[in-house]
Order: structure tokens, then C-alpha cells, then sequence
């Protein structure tokens, strides 16, 4: 049996929450699992989990054991990274994730100039919406958007974002443009879910921000589909400012509702920041940091 491996499932079950989801992330088939921790189990001499339909729980034995997985296992890989060179050179495998398109638009162009710099580095990248937990999933480094809760991560912070609301200038032209909140009353809407509730728009911050209902035309699940509806003239949608920037700068969509818009929200690189970085870490960041903010100066 190799130990290590049977360490990292048993901690991969207990973070998953099951045995389904851990051979999930792990890439490996469900029976493999079962059968790695109950010969783990059966080398230790005492049951790790309680096994049930519904759910895993840990025993008291596992609950100790598990802390003694992840400490070994943190050990393993510091000593890995340190002999692989990652604290004399950048080199080695840096795992980021960042927001859907801002990743796209942002990250994934400075990626490709950081790679092309640094040939012994390579980067997987992965684009998502949600939110990450940076130990647990084995991440380098995560660009989040909005204000961070406390915790022992260590953010940078590279720039801000607005929230704003826009329309085609044929839709305006048409049906006037708004120029207070509660105008949008006679405006037809595109809302979009991920960014605030379909029925109300917030404007303002603190003591001053209010919250303003809308007639949602239509409602969509991505930022593309609200800014491509609005560009057509369907009605006024609310966005991130870099979500709709090129659309602005080239016309196709105007931002309206500028004095009300809400406090900015920033934009940071989070890092577990635990112990020494790897060089490679450190190098990203150091390149990253400058490009991202000037991108985001720029932006609308």
C-alpha cells in the first residue's frame, strides 16, 4: 500500500465529502477509494470514517490522523518543491484561478507573456465563477473581486471595478435616458443573476444606497448574453465596467447612471501566503501585479 497516496485520498474524502466526489477530483474510480481507505483502515487498526448513505463523518481517531495527513503531507511537498529547485528558480507547475471572463480578458494575456519569460514555469489556469479555497484545492494564487473577508490569506490588490448600468444608444435615443434611479421604473431591463437580484438594482454606498426596482425584459445567466441583448437595443443591463468595456469604447453600449453607481469594488491577487513563496509564486506576482494594474487604470 502506498501510504502517501492512501493520506491524500482519506484527506481528498473527508474535503469532498464523499467518496463519489473524491474520486472525482482525484481522477480515479470510485471502487479505487473505497478500497485505499479501508486498507488504510485496516493498517491502522481503527476506523477513520463513519460511512453512511447520507454522509461521512470522521471518528476521534480520524479526526487526529487527519491533522497528521495534511501536516506529513504539506511537509512532503515542501520538500518536493524544494528539491525540484522552486525556491532557487522560478520552475515547476503555478496553479491559478480567476473569474470567467475577467480571466479571459485580464489574466489569461499576462499569463502568456509570463510564460514566454519564464520557460521552466507552466501555469494551469482554471476560469470559474466560484469561489475557490485556495488550500484545500491545491491553488498558488486566485483573483477575486469584491471585498475580501478576513482570513490568513494575504491579498495584493491590483485595481477596482465598477458596477454599472448602459444601453445601446439607439435603445436611448428611443426611450430617453435615465437620469436618476427610480427613472428606471418606465425602462425595460436585462438582468443578470450573477451580479445582483433580478427584481431590484443597488446604487449608492453606506447610509446613502438604495435599492430600486426594475421591469426585467429578460434575464440571462452570463454577462455576454446581458451586454449582446443590450447592444441589440432590448433595454438597459448592469455589469461589471470591464464585462461591457470594450462594447463602451466602441459605441455600441453607453453608460448611464454614472453620479449613483455604487462604491468600486477592488480587485485582488490572494495567496495562501503560508511560509516561504515559491520562487515561482513570487516571480508571478512581480509580473502580474504592474500589468494588471495598468489594464485596470485603463478600463473603464
Amino acid at each position: 500500500m502506498d501510504r502517501l497516496d492512501a493520506m491524500s485520498l482519506f484527506v481528498a474524502t473527508v474535503e469532498a465529502g464523499s467518496l463519489s466526489a473524491a474520486a472525482r477530483r482525484a481522477g480515479v474510480p470510485l471502487a479505487t477509494v473505497s478500497r485505499k481507505l479501508s486498507e488504510l483502515e485496516k493498517h491502522l487498526g481503527t476506523r477513520l470514517l463513519n460511512r453512511s448513505t447520507r454522509r461521512l463523518t470522521l471518528t476521534d481517531p480520524g479526526q487526529f490522523y487527519l491533522i497528521a495527513c495534511r501536516r506529513i503531507l504539506a511537509e512532503v511537498s515542501e520538500a518536493e518543491r524544494t528539491a525540484a529547485g522552486e525556491y532557487s528558480s522560478p520552475t515547476g507547475e503555478l496553479v491559478i484561478t480567476a473569474p470567467v471572463v475577467f480571466g479571459r480578458l485580464y489574466v489569461l494575456p499576462v499569463i502568456t507573456d509570463f510564460l514566454a519569460l519564464y520557460p521552466q514555469v507552466d501555469i494551469r489556469l482554471t476560469l470559474s465563477d466560484r469561489i475557490t479555497h485556495l488550500v484545500e484545492e491545491h491553488i498558488d494564487l486566485a483573483l477575486r473581486i469584491g471585498e475580501l473577508p478576513d482570513s490568513a490569506m494575504v491579498a495584493i490588490r491590483v485595481g477596482s471595478i465598477r458596477r454599472i448600468v448602459c444601453a445601446s444608444p439607439a435603445y436611448l435615443g428611443m426611450h430617453g435616458t435615465p437620469e436618476k434611479p427610480p427613472e428606471l421604473a418606465g425602462h425595460s431591463c436585462i438582468t443578470f443573476e450573477g451580479l445582483a437580484a433580478p427584481a431590484t438594482w443597488s446604487f449608492g454606498a453606506g447610509k446613502t444606497e438604495t435599492a430600486v426596482a426594475v421591469r426585467s425584459r429578460l434575464q440571462v445567466n452570463t454577462a455576454e448574453a446581458a451586454i449582446d441583448a443590450a447592444i441589440g437595443g432590448l433595454g438597459l443591463t448592469k455589469v461589471l465596467s470591464y464585462q461591457a468595456d470594450a462594447a463602451v469604447r466602441a459605441g455600441a453600449l453607453r453608460v448611464v447612471l454614472e453620479p449613483f453607481e455604487p462604491r468600486p469594488w477592488p480587485v485582488s491577487l490572494v495567496h495562501a501566503g503560508q511560509g516561504r513563496l515559491p520562487v515561482k509564486l513570487r516571480a508571478f506576482l512581480d509580473f502580474a501585479g504592474p500589468r494588471l494594474k495598468e489594464r485596470l487604470t485603463r478600463s473603464l
